[in-house]
């Protein structure tokens, strides 16, 4: 009988320390491995930044995935032990436990055509609009991402460009500027980043009605049939397109002013974002008309680099007929170079006898978040991108 016992609490007492083992190492490595990703894609950034600055060519590689083998054992031995005279019994238990781990990783450099054209071309307008929709700064957004502003007359035929380059100080000074008040506006809820929406024509003029099969199936299609005062009918399609910035509320236009705004814009690549700040309008003072044209991931990565030796960026004093502008910080993203490992925090990577880390404030911390966010979007999906390079621990 005291055998018996003595096995199941024996067997209890395992189960119970192997579930105890088990649990907290999956947990400490499984955050441990996601911690390392992020912090290699940090540093993959911050060192084509450093290759950029020195008139090297940018390479990316990515840890495509992490195969991990977890093993924990747990040992545990007992023994009983019965006086003769009058005392205590005694238990004697031998515990043991270990865990083990067999990481594999595989590691794809990547490259190809596909790669290289989504580093090359310029970010959709929709991307600069996610950005600010979720609530970040508009200056911030268009300082990195923006390559200048293209002023356009109504007609959408160019007038001249603003270049964002510290290398054409006046160009660089007037771009500031807007970014600027594009910020000032944006604080004072008088700005609309957002993408028109409207009914487009896809049968203007359907002289017979409709059958009911064709209406059900337009429905599920998100196609709608509407009979128009002749008594003919018109088949048009909800569609949400080209993104707007401007001083106005795009859902106030008549849908027909949506449609022919909408035409107007498709005239420029989806790399340009359309601006209107119309002089009647809030901010009105400072009105421009054309788009913002964008960068592509490769021309974000030479604006920093260039910035921290060849152009960097200069102080612009808010001398705009706006009160209260905030111009925000000198540089939009400050990249600092030390002989000595900065605080550890911070990231960082040592490249050609120099640690190069981002500097230590809210702004440069939050554009460096953007800049990874951006670098996420034109990595997208790695599979395919070479042959891969399988590491074993």
């Amino acid at each position: 009988m005291r055998r018996a016992t003595l096995n199941f609490l024996t067997g209890v007492m395992a189960v119970a320390i192997s579930g105890c083992l088990g649990p907290p190492v999956l947990e400490r490595q499984v955050l441990g491995y996601d911690e390392v990703t992020r912090t290699l894609d940090e540093k993959l950034l911050l060192l084509n930044i450093a290759r950029v600055s020195n008139q090297e060519p940018v390479h990316f590689t990515s840890t495509s995935s992490i195969a991990a083998t977890f093993t924990w054992t747990t040992t545990l031995g007992a023994s009983g032990e019965i006086t003769e005279s009058k005392g205590t019994n005694f238990l004697n238990l031998n515990i043991g436990g270990s865990a083990s781990e067999n990481p594999t990783f595989s590691i794809s450099p990547i490259s190809g055509k596909e790669f290289t054209e989504r580093v090359a071309t310029p970010f959709q307008d929709r991307v600069f609009e996610f950005l600010v929709f979720q609530g970040g700064r508009i200056d911030q957004a268009i300082r990195l991402m923006g390559a200048g502003i293209e002023v356009q007359k109504p007609d959408g035929r160019f007038v001249r460009f603003i270049e964002n380059d510290p290398r054409r100080p006046n160009e660089y000074e007037e771009f500031r500027r807007i970014a600027a008040h594009l910020q000032w506006l944006n604080d004072n809820r008088q700005l609309f980043v957002r993408p028109l929406v409207f009914d487009e024509p896809l049968i203007a003029d359907f002289k017979d009605t409709p059958s009911a099969g064709d209406i059900n199936n337009g429905f599920n299609m998100g196609l709608r049939w509407r009979q128009k005062p002749n008594g003919h009918y018109e088949l048009t399609r909800l569609k949400g397109d080209r993104i707007v910035v401007g001083n106005f509320d795009p859902m106030a236009l008549t849908d027909q002013q949506r449609f022919e705004l909408d035409e107007k814009i498709k005239k420029n690549p989806s790399g340009f974002v359309y601006l209107d700040i119309q002089p009647n309008g809030p901010g009105g003072n400072f009105p421009i008309q054309g788009a913002i044209k964008l960068r592509s991931m490769f021309q974000i990565l030479k604006f920093i680099a260039i910035g921290i030796k060849i152009a960097p960026e200069f102080e612009v004093s808010p001398d705009v007929p706006t009160e209260d502008t905030d111009t925000g910080a000198t540089a939009t993203l400050k990249i600092n170079i030390t002989d000595s490992p900065p605080d550890l925090r911070l990231p960082t990577v040592y490249y050609d006898g120099h640690y190069y880390s981002v500097n230590d404030t809210v702004w440069d911390r939050t554009t460096f978040l953007i800049l990874s966010i951006l670098f996420q979007t034109t990595i997208g999906r790695v599979e395919n991108v070479g042959i891969p390079i399988t590491i074993s621990k």
